[in-house]
């Protein structure tokens, strides 16, 4: 098999018993989407929230991107594709929570480790720098705590600081901390151990990653 083949054979499979099976479901998803929690999670092929979490379609808002990584709120310029899908979840399908996802071997978290940021490009590509350079502060952080040759623990460190970034910039667009400071909306994050298949949950008042 090539291409999309797979995909097409995936479908078919689908249409025949997750579509068939639940027809009435998905004519009433067709009407709209009402979903309560937003996650934002890593664009890698190995961690899909819907597997993780069990969760069917229409009960969650999904945006993925490089190391599940919240840019800073700002209003200049350019396209700014996270930034939108936080604000429709917020502000139009009103979410109650939003979920950071982090995950073990993120190639992000692994590349942001290993540059400095200070306009050497290693490697990575232009687009990729740029954006992972928002872990530019936690990696000097994390070589300064646990040296420059701490290998695995230290992307450890990283993948959970990441999350902690994200969730600082949430807090930065002003319809979410509006929505913070009235209760309306609550912040989490998380951070999922591929190989173990342990969910760590990030404790809001230390940082610190706890089992499930």
């Amino acid at each position: 098999m090539t291409g999309i083949t797979p995909l097409i054979d995936g479908y078919r499979r689908f249409k025949k018993t997750g579509w068939d099976d639940q027809r009435e479901r998905w004519e009433t998803l067709a009407k709209g989407q009402s979903p309560k929690i937003m996650i934002i999670a890593c664009s890698d092929s190995r961690v899909d929230p819907a597997t993780i979490f069990d969760v069917a379609p229409g009960q969650t808002f999904v945006v993925r991107n490089v190391a599940a990584l919240v840019p800073p709120y700002e209003t200049g310029g350019g396209f700014h594709g996270v930034s939108s899908a936080i604000e429709f979840a917020v502000t139009q399908l009103e979410v109650t929570d939003v979920l950071v996802l982090g995950h073990a071997s993120c190639g992000g978290c692994k590349a942001a480790l290993s540059r400095t940021f200070e306009g050497s490009d290693h490697g990575h590509g232009a687009f990729i720098d740029s954006w992972i350079s928002m872990l530019a502060d936690v990696r000097d952080e994390v070589i300064a705590e646990k040296g420059p040759d701490a290998g695995a623990e230290a992307v450890t460190e990283m993948e959970h600081r990441a999350v902690g970034v994200s969730l600082d910039n949430l807090k930065t667009f002003p319809f979410v901390q509006d929505r913070l400071d009235d209760g309306r909306l609550k912040l989490h994050g998380a951070w999922f151990g591929i190989a173990e298949g342990d969910l760590l949950v990030r404790d809001p008042e230390t940082g610190a990653f706890n089992p499930a």
